[in-house]
């Protein structure tokens, strides 16, 4: 999201992460912003069953765990890279001279902030009142709108990932999804699923 070089003018380093490895802890107070150069990260809640809520993945030029920065709060979730990864960090309050400075990058902040509190609202409202292909299929509505397509969407998620997305087992989903397949909701090519 912000260039690489405008990174490190500000005084970002870029830091590599191993596997399995945690970037912060759900609880911990917010002091850095992260940006994926190379690697995957995802966030997620543990609930009491010890089961694992995800709030979202990140890939390479995601930035995640913004909303505590600007809110002033603890984070919400806990970060975790996925593969080796390569991530930017940069102080809190360089990050804030970087947006004083840049206006544009600002901007898009608050777009990217605005996207994902839709996401988290949409998403709220199906895990408490809806069936499961309902759940999944705005999950995967969701994805094709953020892409900008009209034509088939192919969902870059795997059914593990659907499953820590909306809070439902993996046998769930995948039951779900071929019920939505004999409706005609989406297909399934090689075993990929296509909105």
């Amino acid at each position: 999201m912000i260039p690489e070089d405008i990174i490190a003018s500000f005084g970002g380093t870029l830091k590599n992460y191993s596997k399995n490895r945690t970037i912060f802890n759900e609880g911990e107070r917010a002091g850095f912003y992260f940006q994926i150069r190379k690697g995957h990260v995802k966030m997620f809640n543990m609930t009491e069953d010890g089961r694992e809520f995800v709030q979202g993945f990140f890939e390479n030029g995601d930035s995640f765990g913004e909303p505590p920065l600007f809110g002033a709060f603890k984070y919400p979730a806990t970060a975790l890279t996925l593969e080796i990864s390569e991530i930017y960090v940069l102080p809190k309050a360089s990050f804030f001279l970087l947006l004083k400075s840049h206006p544009d990058i600002h901007l898009k902040f608050t777009k990217l902030i605005c996207k994902r509190m839709i996401y988290k609202a949409k998403i709220a409202r199906e895990v408490s009142i809806y069936p499961p292909e309902h759940r999944i299929l705005t999950l995967l509505h969701h994805l094709k709108g953020s892409t900008q397509r009209d034509s088939s969407f192919e969902v870059p998620l795997t059914r593990q990932q659907i499953s820590d997305l909306t809070g439902l087992r993996v046998e769930t989903v995948i039951r779900a999804i071929k019920k939505l397949e004999k409706s005609e909701a989406l297909t399934i090519v090689e075993r990929k699923v296509f909105i």
